[in-house]
């Protein structure tokens, strides 16, 4: 908190001032973070508890399980409590500490999801040297880096923001904080921010796609290769859960940033970042189980053991 701060207390706007739509935006998101929080635990206890699951990917799975839970709980746990008790006030210190573990846990996952792309390009490209390319060291190394990276992003921006002025205006239009929000209702020069803020998001975005894309590229050449129907089907199959999540993150990205219209890109920014912050957190969890042999078989040995009858 600054002392030339007059502004400590925000007013989140929300979605919609309708009282009917407002409860059952609360129910669906509700139903969204349980089923998001309790996917994602499975997945984690389920790579936690079974020795088939000590791989390389399944560690980098139960870590971006964690960023899941991590990324919805910082965004839509303050946005349920406000649709529940109409409170919709946050405090300077709980507004910026929102912001700050929204970015990390979103970079962290783009990172995260790059690293899962390597991790795809050595299975099938390097088969017979996976074990030793992605040792238990190296799976480490690679997620601290990832964290390291993104607090090195965040906290610069983050400084920047700490340093706005709020004169006038307390009224954040969206369902939680964030920086662009609140740098149009900041009385302060933000133009080193946006720049900022544009730099590191167009190079996060384009450098991890273009990692992705050079990765897959190669997993597609190798596959292509295979003599055998079933060895090419047995290994898109392993690379199609991670393919399919890439295409949710990096397309809803796209969307938000790919505007048609100016009139209209807040309240679509909006929706849109509801739906990256509360749905595919949910979904992600059930594309990587449904479309994994291992993790199904390794669910129904754990409630083999825990209800055998």
């Amino acid at each position: 908190m600054r002392n030339y701060t007059a502004v400590t207390t925000f007013i989140l706007l929300g979605l919609t001032d309708d009282p009917q739509l407002n409860i059952l935006t609360f129910i669906l998101l509700f139903i969204a973070y349980l089923l998001s929080v309790t996917g994602n635990m499975t997945i984690i206890l389920h790579v936690l508890v079974d020795n088939h699951l000590k791989t390389a990917m399944y560690y980098f799975l139960q870590n971006f399980s964690f960023l899941e839970i991590s990324y919805t709980s910082a965004c839509i746990v303050r946005f349920l409590y406000s649709l529940s008790t109409g409170d919709r006030a946050i405090t300077y210190n709980a507004c910026a500490s929102q912001v700050f573990f929204i970015y990390i846990f979103a970079i962290v996952q783009y990172f995260l999801l790059t690293v899962m792309s390597y991790d795809r390009y050595v299975a099938i490209c390097k088969p017979l040297h996976y074990v030793t390319i992605m040792n238990r060291r190296v799976c480490k190394m690679l997620v601290f880096c990832c964290w390291v990276t993104a607090l090195l992003l965040v906290v610069p921006l983050f400084i920047l923001l700490l340093g706005l002025e709020f004169c006038d205006s307390n009224a954040i239009d969206h369902f939680g904080c964030d920086a662009h929000p609140l740098m149009k209702i900041s009385c302060s020069d933000t133009g080193l921010l946006e720049q900022m803020l544009i730099i590191c998001s167009v190079m996060i975005f384009i450098l991890t796609l273009m990692c992705v894309v050079l990765s897959y590229i190669y997993i597609v050449r190798t596959i292509l290769r295979f003599p055998s129907a079933q060895q090419r089907k047995k290994a898109f199959s392993t690379c199609s859960s991670h393919m399919i999540v890439l295409s949710l993150s990096y397309g809803s990205c796209i969307f938000i940033y790919t505007k048609p219209s100016a009139k209209d890109d807040l309240a679509m920014n909006k929706r849109i970042s509801l739906l990256n912050t509360s749905v595919s957190p949910m979904l992600n969890p059930f594309i990587y189980t449904l479309r994994n042999k291992q993790v199904i078989q390794a669910v129904k040995d754990l409630m083999t053991k825990w209800y055998p009858s």
